[in-house]
């Protein structure tokens, strides 16, 4: 069986994050569909050795160890096809881009448009060391080590120098 355990993929297995603009309570219907894609999930037929990760009712990771198998963009279209499909049952949404994911003061995630983290900074709600998550992460290894960091030292640095 192709699929495995996500702490068994190497750090280099490549890696898509999709984040929820909500947190998702019931995430098992949600995840039971993602793991019947992976257990399926082929690229020009052979089986890819791939692993899903949930975090805080808000991240689904989902890892291919391409040194086994590389993903095509036919399978990886597959993947988006069946987030975009599954999405719906969660009542969140995994595929807007342009979205920052952080943290407040008091714990709670929030994940908003790339303007309003920007106005947010400008009010002094969000500040470099506001923590953020790495939804841009490529490899399971940022993911395990580095997924959820200050403001100033990830991408969203640039959204903070913006409001100087």
């Amino acid at each position: 069986m192709p699929r495995a355990d996500f702490a068994s993929l190497p750090d280099r297995a490549r890696l898509w994050v999709f984040a929820a603009d909500m947190p998702v309570a019931d995430a098992a219907p949600l995840l039971s569909a993602v793991d019947a894609h992976l257990a399926q999930w082929a690229a020009h037929g052979v089986p890819l050795v791939c692993a899903r990760d949930w975090r805080d009712e808000r991240f689904l990771a989902i890892a291919v160890d391409e040194a086994a198998t590389g993903a095509s963009g036919c399978s990886i279209d597959g993947l988006f096809r069946t987030i975009g499909r599954v999405q719906s049952q969660s009542g969140a949404d995994f595929l807007s881009s342009g979205r920052v994911a952080w943290r407040d003061p008091h714990g709670s995630i929030h994940v908003t448009p790339r303007a309003e983290f920007e106005l947010l900074a400008t009010a002094g709600t969000v500040t470099a060391a506001t923590p953020v998550f790495g939804t841009l992460a490529e490899t399971v290894g940022a993911w395990r080590s580095s997924f959820e960091r200050p403001a100033h030292e990830s991408w969203a640095s640039m959204l903070l120098q913006q409001t100087r």
